[in-house]
């Protein structure tokens, strides 16, 4: 058997490196159009704020590692067509120019996803930046270690955006955001990204909700750019972060007779299989099934990615294994603030058409008579009949993120609130009360 892997970050080097772990005789080439394979690109906003002070720390296994296990990946190579009918790629490589053709007898496309980047008039001047690659993070580093780069202007505040905004202040810059819509952090209802807005603006952040950017304009003699235009205002700005969201990354597989989803996702069946024969598809440019949902979704996350991109190489060697589904689960640390999600939120519980019933409390950490009790915000969004778990979103100083893991396991497995209610948890006085806030928030479903 010969595996093409087109891609080789998350999902692609999951399937690979399961496969050869089934399938000791196969060939396996990965094309990878970056300089690194497999790295943490979540922890590119930490570099980027000088926690991290070693990019190499990310890349999970190197290009010298994955010879020995007789996987071979080609870096900066792109493919840019696919030719089903023959079981052929074309592939360019980025150094020599070179375009050469490539026979598989399986192929697995983890191509993930292209920033998006409206054509604002002065988009073409620099300091104006996108943050998705590993090469971006190196960039973006240098550039706003200059003495020059005062004021840094975010498009866009969803996790990248508002992650990106911690990592600037960390480095000394004057930080704005500016948001098209009433919130940031869509993913979370607005009682609990109004937590994360408040943390932003305790800061020093500046953050705009409800305006739109029109255009930059630039310092004429340098070429750079010095100003962001909104339908509201004009704002200094020696630096700039697009932050506007993805797409997936599938523009070579148009007409090419793989199905695809109205915003250009590869559509899979849960083993992970597209609508081609011996042609596979995981990660950030594919959909994933959704558990709760009960049909397929877009959520681009390295979770997913992993996950899918293992089931992918066990059935690429032979498996009919199932994805049980995802939940969207997702955390975010805003300066001493933690959030998470999972589940469904209550506008897609509505669009979804569900009777439902919701409950936002506040407890806390663990009791207030140990020393550094500290509050949490618990949201959850519950099927009215049946009072089953159907979402749940967290904030708070402390211990937020992880009992967002036990509300999903709850979600995961069905159970309604009255359930996990009476669930025996861990109790003592440093680490949570008699009744956890999972309880009370449990609890307190009508």
């Amino acid at each position: 058997m010969k595996l093409i892997v087109i891609g080789g970050v998350a999902a692609g080097m999951s399937a690979a490196s399961k496969l050869r772990r089934l399938n000791h005789e196969a060939e396996i080439t990965v094309y990878e159009r970056g300089q690194f394979p497999t790295y943490g690109a979540c922890g590119l906003p930490y570099y980027i704020s000088g926690e991290n002070d070693d990019y190499r720390r990310m890349i999970a296994r190197s290009q010298a590692y994955f010879a020995e296990k007789g996987i071979e990946v080609k870096l900066r190579h792109e493919v840019v067509k696919v030719d089903p009918g023959k079981k052929q790629i074309m592939v360019r490589s980025l150094e020599s120019k070179r375009v050469f053709l490539e026979s598989y007898d399986k192929l697995m496309i983890s191509t993930g996803t292209t920033p998006i980047v409206p054509p604002f008039p002065g988009g073409e001047l620099k300091g104006i930046s996108v943050l998705k690659s590993m090469e971006d993070g190196i960039r973006i580093r240098e550039d706003i270690e200059r003495p020059d780069i005062r004021r840094v202007a975010i498009i866009g505040g969803g996790y990248i955006g508002v992650e990106m905004a911690e990592a600037l202040s960390f480095q000394g810059k004057e930080v704005r955001i500016i948001e098209m819509a009433d919130q940031i952090l869509s993913p979370f209802d607005k009682e609990v990204a109004e937590k994360a807005e408040e943390e932003l603006i305790n800061n020093g952040v500046k953050l705009h909700l409800g305006e739109k950017l029109e255009s930059f304009t630039g310092t004429p003699s340098s070429g750079n750019v010095s100003e962001i235009v909104t339908d509201r205002g004009v704002y200094e700005a020696d630096y700039v972060i697009m932050s506007l969201g993805v797409r997936p990354a599938t523009a070579f597989l148009k007409g090419r007779g793989v199905h695809l989803a109205s915003n250009g996702a590869v559509i899979v069946d849960r083993e992970m299989r597209t609508s081609v024969e011996d042609i596979y598809a995981a990660g950030d440019c594919a959909v994933v099934y959704h558990k709760v949902k009960q049909e397929n979704d877009y959520i681009p996350l390295g979770t997913n990615a992993n996950k899918c991109g293992r089931l992918a190489g066990a059935n690429i060697a032979g498996s009919h294994k199932k994805y049980t589904g995802t939940l969207g689960s997702a955390a975010i640390k805003v300066f001493s603030l933690e959030m998470g999600r999972t589940g469904l939120s209550e506008p897609e519980a509505k669009r979804l058409s569900m009777e439902i019933s919701t409950v936002v409390i506040e407890s806390s950490d663990h009791p207030g008579y140990y020393p550094g009790a500290t509050p949490l915000w618990i949201k959850l969004i519950c099927e009215k009949r049946s009072r089953r778990i159907l979402g749940a979103q967290v904030a708070g100083p402390k211990g937020a993120v992880l009992r967002v893991d036990t509300f999903a396991v709850a979600i995961h497995t069905g159970m309604t609130a009255d359930e996990l209610g009476m669930v025996d948890l861990c109790y003592a006085p440093p680490f949570a009360g008699v009744w956890d806030a999972i309880h009370v928030a449990s609890n307190a479903v009508k």
